[in-house]
Formats: C-alpha cells, structure tokens, sequence
C-alpha cells in the first residue's frame, strides 16, 4: 500500500511496460531519421530498436574485406570500457595515458629500427588511424622542403610528392588538402605495385618525398623499398638533393618485422625519413589508432609543434585532432606487452599459413589466377582466368548469400581492365574458416555455372516481361548468347513479336 500511494492514479493505466507484445512497446511509430523527436523514449526501448537495426550490418568476422581488427581479448574490452570516458588530449589530468603512449611510440619507432640510444625517446604520436598519421608526415615533409627553399631564396609554391597509382585514397586527399601535386607512376598487367625507376625518374627539386607502401591495399605486395632508396641515393648524390622517402606501412608495419626481419623497408635505409602503421590492422586493436614515427627531431619540424597551456600544464602536440579517446591506445599498449615479439610473431605466422591455405584451395579450383605475393600482407587475391560468362563482381555478390563479405574491384590505373576479388586473413580468420570459404567459392562457381550469363538473363528477363508467353522458349538453362542474339534478338524465331521491343542498351 506504501508503493501504491507514492504512484500517480493513472500510473499503471499509461505504463506502456503493461503492453504485451514487442511492436506495441517499441516500434509502433517509424524511427526518426531527419529531425530530433520531441519526447524521450525508455532507456530499454532505445537500445532494443538500434540493435535491431545494427542486426541488418554484416558480420564483422565475415568482412574479409577489411584489414581492421575485429576481435579482441576480454581482457583488453575491459581496459576499453574502463576509458571510454577519457579524452587522451587530458594530459595533465590522464598522465599514465599519455605515458602508455610515448611508451608505445618507443616500442614501435625501436621496432622499425630507429637509431636511438638506451633511454632515449623517440619522435612520433599516436593517431585516430593511418590516414591522420600520412597526413602529419606529409605536413612535415612539406613545411620542412618549403623552410629550405626559403633559406636558398628559391620559389617554394609548387611542391609534389611521387607516390605509385595503387596508393590509399588518403594520400590523394593530402595532396588535394594540403596543396601537394601527386605525381602519380601508372602500374601495368602483371606488374601491380610501383616502379622504382619510374618513381625516380619523375623526382625534381619539388618532390618534397616518395612514398613506398609496404602492404598494397590492392594486393597486399611490399614494394621495393630497399631498391627506391638505391636508386634515390644515386639522384640526390647526382642532383644534390635531398629527397627522402617515407613508407606507408599501414598494414605491413606489424608483419614485415615479424616474418620478414631481414627485409630492408625501415629506418635502416638512409632516404627512410617517417613511417605510418595503423595499430587498428595488424597492431591488433580496434579501429581508431594509428602512429607515425620520425627517424630523429630534426625530421619534424619545431614549428609545427604546438604547446598548449590546457588545463593546467604546457602540452606539446602534433596532430590534426584535438580531443580523442584514450582507450584504444591503452588497448595498443596492451598488446605490445601482452604478446611481445614472439606472440605478434605467432600471430603473423598463422595469418600467413591460413593464407597459404586458402591461396591453395583457391588455386585448387583451376579458375582463378592468384595476383597476391608469397611475400606480403597475408591478404588473397585472385581474378578469374575467363570471364566471356560471369565476372568477380557476381561471385562477390553470390558469397554474401553464406555470409562472407569479399570486395571484388579493378586494379589502380594503368591496370584497371583487371577485376579482382580480395580475402584479408586476420588473426580471427582460422584455417577452418578458409577451408569453409573455399567450399563455399565451389558452390558459388557450381550455381553460376548452371546459370546463363548475366547478359542473357538481362535479355531473357526484358524480353519475358514485354511478353510473357515466350518465357519457355527463351530460358533453355545453358543457353549461349549467341544463340539468344541469333534466335530471339535478331527476330529469326519471333519476328512479329520483338518488332516492338527496344533492344537498344540491353546488348
């Protein structure tokens, strides 16, 4: 009788937890979508419709297209959840944040081979990804090419940077943004990554860096950084130039070394001045962090350093953010010391057998040319050797029917007559699952098989529509198109029929 009292009269009457089925209780009216509704909502009701929604996004485990990391320890989603209400640009307020970060840096510059002493601390910041991290290094480069051509009374208006056509969009985006020409080397068939050569040849007194990408996004090949830095030395001997490299290491920064440590790409070359990774692939942590890292300090220039009196304390930051969370650096630092060399190490050797499993049983098929290199990204790609019936674009679209999400796409520019279909082999992605994408590739190439082409339905499915009745004569299953241009388009069986019929843009 006490709880009662305390209640309004009509409680109960309007307390809409008295409906009993689930559309009365949360999705009787539609969802707003373009303006704020005007009453609030039950806590349970708003979390029950967004995850009824989020229901219709793809599995994140099945997205072989992406390199970003989509599991973690339970551990490390506790350290997550414990700082998502920390802002990392707090630094007076979060100090062992910021420690955890200049920690990381260390680890990760020391990793690439920086030459630093025992103790010393190394040049570099964490970032929201790869894309922030190439823009900082690009501003770097620019401003320090534009100081220099000051100091020789030289024009400095028109920088560029070489870079090859297979770069990330985000390169092209620092070039547009921060007014860098892109001087861009056209890949070619069989040959899917940059030249160096030709990267060198198009180097003048303006290129403010080369970019060499270790891990294209394409598929998945290091390119020759080592040679690039050959060949580069040889033209600023020449020239007396000093054009440097920086290596966009955003997903082959945390393999190269592990599988590969007698490959030159890092600060081990001289032209090497800065390099990108994204802790958020193969760092093995969520998508938000990535890190760029100078060789030394005199690769970033002071000026673009900014130190901030914020909240108590002088605070020296270089990044294009200003507030950001702090949890998926802790989340970094978490894997650096809970692996260490030799779990990352394991890590990147069962991504690279999984990959070989998968390559195989692809391979297996007879039908596919493998465009992926043996040293790499653990990434698959691979193209059709005879498209004249399907194309990759439908066995893409067929695969997501068991789930699995693959991009099929063309090549960068000279090359892009060629489609292909991508498979990123992530911690996550085990050899059964290879060996389940494999099976269900064959049911996919069995399906399209039984069908006609793809042409041939679009004539057979517009001609049946405009009449119906000859839908028994046009959809023999394994039909030829030439036999539907000579039979039915061409009007040799039905004449009277397709003269209305506008044919124009279906063949």
């Amino acid at each position: 009788m006490v709880l009662s009292s305390a209640l309004p009269e009509n409680h109960y009457a309007s307390d809409s937890s008295l409906h009993s089925t689930f559309a009365s209780r949360y999705v009787q009216d539609s969802l707003p979508r373009f303006r704020m509704p005007e009453k609030q909502i039950a806590k349970e009701a708003a979390y029950q419709i967004i995850s009824d929604e989020l229901m219709l996004d793809g599995n994140p485990r099945l997205n072989l297209a992406s390199f970003v990391t989509t599991w973690m320890e339970p551990e490390v989603d506790k350290l997550i959840l414990q700082s998502l209400n920390k802002n990392y640009i707090d630094m007076d307020e979060y100090p062992i944040t910021t420690e955890l970060q200049d920690r990381c840096v260390n680890m990760i510059a020391r990793l690439f081979n920086a030459p630093l002493k025992d103790g010393e601390q190394a040049v570099g910041a964490g970032t929201v990804g790869s894309s922030e991290a190439i823009m900082l290094a690009g501003l770097a480069f620019k401003r320090k090419w534009q100081n220099k051509r000051k100091a020789e009374g030289k024009p400095y208006d028109k920088p560029n940077i070489v870079t090859g056509a297979n770069v990330q969009v985000c390169w092209e985006k620092f070039a547009r943004y921060f007014e860098v020409e892109l001087k861009d080397v056209k890949l070619q068939e069989g040959y899917y990554v940059m030249d160096p050569e030709k990267a060198v040849e198009l180097v003048d007194e303006n290129t403010i860096c080369v970019c060499a990408i270790l891990g294209s996004t394409y598929n998945g090949e290091f390119e020759d950084v080592k040679r690039l830095n050959e060949l580069l030395e040889a033209k600023n001997s020449k020239t007396g130039w000093d054009t440097p490299i920086h290596v966009d290491a955003a997903s082959g920064g945390f393999i190269a070394p592990f599988l590969y440590p007698e490959l030159e790409w890092d600060f081990r070359l001289s032209c090497v001045r800065s390099i990108n990774v994204s802790g958020h692939k193969y760092g093995l942590v969520y998508a938000g962090v990535g890190w760029v890292v100078w060789k030394s300090k005199s690769d970033l220039p002071e000026e673009l350093i900014f130190h901030v009196n914020y909240l108590g304390a002088d605070q020296p930051t270089f990044t294009l953010n200003f507030s950001k969370g702090a949890s998926q650096i802790i989340a970094q630092y978490y894997q650096l010391i809970r692996l260490g060399f030799e779990g990352y190490k394991s890590i990147m050797e069962n991504c690279r057998s999984n990959a070989k499993v998968l390559c195989d049983g692809i391979r297996s098929t007879g039908r596919f040319d493998i465009l992926s290199k043996d040293v790499g990204v653990p990434v698959v790609a691979f193209c059709l050797k005879d498209r004249s019936k399907h194309d990759e674009y439908e066995i893409a679209e067929n695969l997501r029917r068991y789930g699995w999400i693959v991009p099929a796409y063309t090549m960068a520019p000279d090359a892009q007559h060629i489609s292909l279909l991508r498979v990123v082999v992530r911690e996550d992605f085990s050899c059964t699952l290879a060996q389940r994408l494999v099976n269900d590739i064959h049911k996919v190439l069995e399906y399209l098989d039984a069908r006609p082409p793809r042409l041939v339905e679009a004539v057979a499915a517009a001609i049946t529509h405009q009449e119906p009745e000859l839908s028994s004569e046009i959809v023999p299953e394994g039909i030829k198109i030439s036999a539907i241009l000579n039979e039915t388009i061409l009007g040799l069986k039905s004449p009277r029929r397709l003269g209305s019929f506008k044919t124009n843009g279906v063949c």
